[in-house]
């Protein structure tokens, strides 16, 4: 005969023996065999404990359509969900952010590049930042601003998305409106992109659904799930992210349309008026001098792209409007039906420290841009060119310096081959004399012919001054710290674009200005190499440099910072002599 199976005990009948198990716990006692509520002090207490314990677990039953009672011997947790350790929450958070991102970029790299959700959030920091504060960044970390910027985005917004885990963990709710609004910041950002609109959003928005949907997947599936199938989820959700990260930088090195196909195929036409000859003299054989022309993979580089405009020769197009008699349009092909000339001009960057490096030289092939707007009639009172690059940026250049001889280009090739997409591909402009925050548009699509009063262009709307030319400047490029006792030369560079260099000077210690040697030159668009034998004595020595214009002008000994015009002052090196 089978033995009556005991009946699960009551949920009170649990609480009584975790009390003790007696009817003294419960403050009843026996008289004449009855019951009868006794005076026990405790009872209210326990009475609301255990209906506290009902209420909650009502709450827990509608929250995870759980049933109350006693646990199951085969799911011991109340509540999987907070059985997942925060550490866990963190790791969803953190994988389902990256996958999302990695998905984002995918979907910009096929369409528009400019609109990856970091790259949209890098361009918004960089347009609302005091201009103090981006020098500051830029002097401490150089060319390396743009890379540093975009990974500290990144690492901010995957630290948001681990804390959005978490957050969720306990909070639902608010932890969606944080990726909501995560996913809406970088949209916006996008959206409002010049060039750009509401398609640009697609990318962020497809970032912000996918880690929303991992976060949900993971709310749902874990809840009774043991921690393998957990560790599993998160393998598949970095798995995502892994694959569309590769994809993205797939997509990213074909560019849309095969862009850099397009370039590398680019046969460079030869030019109608060739570049004059400076001679063989132009360039010093001397260690550590900077070459006359810089190749183009050494060139510096400057602007505030993030990301680097992709345009499709085939569609690109220069559109001449504003106040002119006729606007006009050209394609590439028109360009290169005109007369195309080659210069060596030297360009510089307006931030540019005293004896720094973002300056260079190279050999431009292009169309005279005078000639150009000239077909179009600008209007006598239009005193500024206002040139537009693929994403938005723009430069404000004086009318009158386009029209005053110099030899400023619609530039098409640099040092022999088509611009290299960094530099501007397919067309970009090149104007002697003028820094280029004022001239040196990359990735041109617009000229507008208009008034300084009217307008003001990128750089001028964050407290840069409005154009000036060059100023005279030269840098010691060797020997800079350390040197042998005996004959060192002593050698570096320096430019005046558009008014040439007619002399340099070197200073050691507190001595007398000692007069250089200088390289050829055939413009005075370029700058110009120098070099000083010098017979070192052992010891610590100070050296310093100077140089005069073509118009006589001394470089000026005073110290300026870059802003708002660009530095002045003498550029020294302290070198030991062994």
């Amino acid at each position: 005969m089978r033995t009556p199976r005991t009946p699960a005990p009551t949920r009170e009948a649990q609480h009584r023996g975790a009390n003790g198990g007696g009817p003294k716990s419960l403050g009843v006692r026996r008289a004449g065999g009855r019951r009868r509520v006794g005076s026990n002090p405790n009872l209210a207490t326990r009475t609301r404990a255990v209906a506290g314990d009902r209420l909650a677990c009502l709450a827990d039953r509608k929250r995870h359509r759980r049933t109350c009672g006693p646990p199951k011997d085969d799911d011991q947790e109340v509540n999987a969900t907070d059985s997942a350790s925060p550490r866990a929450w963190a790791a969803a958070g953190l994988l389902a952010t990256l996958a999302g991102l990695a998905v984002g970029h995918f979907a910009a790299a096929l369409t528009e590049p400019r609109a990856a959700p970091l790259s949209a959030l890098s361009d918004a920091v960089i347009a609302v930042v005091p201009l103090e504060v981006s020098h500051w960044f830029i002097d401490l970390v150089g060319t390396a601003d743009k890379p540093l910027l975009i990974t500290g985005l990144g690492i901010g917004v995957a630290a948001a998305g681990a804390a959005v885990g978490v957050l969720w963990r306990r909070r639902p709710w608010p932890a969606r409106a944080a990726v909501v609004v995560l996913a809406a910041l970088g949209a916006a950002a996008a959206a409002t992109r010049p060039g750009l609109g509401l398609a640009a959003a697609v990318p962020s928005v497809l970032a912000g659904a996918l880690a929303l949907a991992g976060l949900e997947w993971w709310d749902r599936k874990s809840e009774n799930a043991e921690s393998g199938a957990r560790r599993a989820f998160l393998m598949v959700l970095g798995g995502v992210g892994a694959a569309a990260l590769g994809a993205s930088w797939w997509a990213g090195r074909s560019g849309p349309a095969g862009i850099e196909a397009d370039r590398d195929a680019f046969d460079l036409p030869t030019p109608d008026v060739p570049a004059p000859d400076p001679g063989p003299g132009a360039d010093f054989d001397v260690e550590g001098l900077s070459p006359y022309r810089v190749p183009n993979g050494e060139f510096y580089r400057i602007d505030t792209a993030i990301t680097v405009p992709r345009v499709d020769v085939d569609t690109w197009s220069l559109r001449v409007h504003g106040m002119v008699d006729t606007p006009r349009t050209y394609t590439f092909e028109d360009l290169l039906g005109r007369e195309l000339v080659e210069r060596d001009i030297t360009l510089a960057c307006v931030s540019n420290p005293v004896g720094g490096d973002l300056v260079g030289n190279a050999r431009w092939l292009g169309v005279p841009l005078a000639d150009l707007l000239a077909e179009a009639g600008p209007n006598p009172g239009a005193d500024q060119l206002v040139s537009r690059s693929a994403d938005g940026w723009t430069a404000g250049t004086p009318t009158e310096l386009v029209f005053d001889g110099r030899d400023a280009l619609i530039a098409i090739g640099m040092n022999g081959e088509g611009l290299p997409i960094d530099h501007g591909w397919p067309a970009r402009l090149v104007i002697p004399g003028l820094y280029g925050y004022v001239s040196a548009t990359k990735w041109l699509t617009e000229l507008e012919l208009t008034t300084f009063d009217a307008y003001d262009a990128y750089w001028i709307t964050r407290g840069w001054s409005t154009p000036r030319p060059i100023k005279t400047q030269s840098r010691i490029d060797t020997p800079r710290s350390k040197a042998n006792s005996g004959t060192v030369t002593v050698a570096g560079v320096a430019w005046a674009q558009h008014r040439g260099i007619a002399a340099v000077d070197l200073r050691i210690d507190n001595n007398e200005w000692l007069p250089c040697e200088l390289s050829d030159v055939a413009t005075g668009d370029t700058w110009r190499q120098w070099r000083y034998e010098w017979d070192a004595p052992s010891g610590e020595h100070t050296l310093t440099v100077r140089a005069t214009d073509g118009e006589g002008d001394v470089q000026t000994s005073d110290v300026q910072g870059v802003i708002p015009d660009g530095a002045t002052g003498l550029h020294s090196v302290t070198v030991t002599v062994d």
